[in-house]
């Protein structure tokens, strides 16, 4: 099962998000600020983190910055949620490594499809710590859409 590590200093956000990615079939860790993520990424290899970018102490640029430097954490890939939509904002996102920048509030649909997109991409990685098959159910799933 992918895990998914959701990282938000906002408890609402972090509530429906947790809710949306377990209803669709992930495990789900949680980070309630940059310090807790940091320290969630340097133990466990995840297949997905779910970055909130403005947090008190360490903001999600710098967890990111941190996590691509990690071997355990190489293909992880990286969701920005933010509400810092300026264009400065998102190509800062992109150059410290993120896959993808969604600006709040963003669609629940949009955000599945494109969890779903990334976590099918990862699965078709080479072997890693979590990647023993992981992404064939996601593989088949998209597949029985089109």
């Amino acid at each position: 099962m992918p895990h998914i590590l959701i990282v938000d200093d906002e408890p609402n956000i972090v509530m429906s998000l947790e809710f949306l990615m377990r209803k669709n079939g992930y495990q789900v860790s949680i980070a309630r600020n940059g310090a807790e993520a940091l320290a969630a990424v340097a133990q466990t290899p995840y297949n997905l983190v779910l970055l909130d970018v403005m947090m008190p102490d360490v903001d999600g640029y710098q967890v990111c910055r941190q996590l691509r430097q990690l071997p355990s954490q190489a293909a992880a890939k990286v969701i920005f949620l933010s509400a810092k939509s300026r264009e400065a904002d998102v190509q800062k996102g992109y150059e410290v490594g993120a896959d993808l920048y969604i600006s709040k509030p963003f669609s629940t649909r949009q955000l599945m499809e494109k969890v779903r997109e990334l976590i099918v991409l990862r699965g078709a990685s080479p072997p890693g710590p979590l990647s023993g098959g992981e992404g064939e159910p996601g593989d088949s799933a998209k597949q029985m859409k089109r």
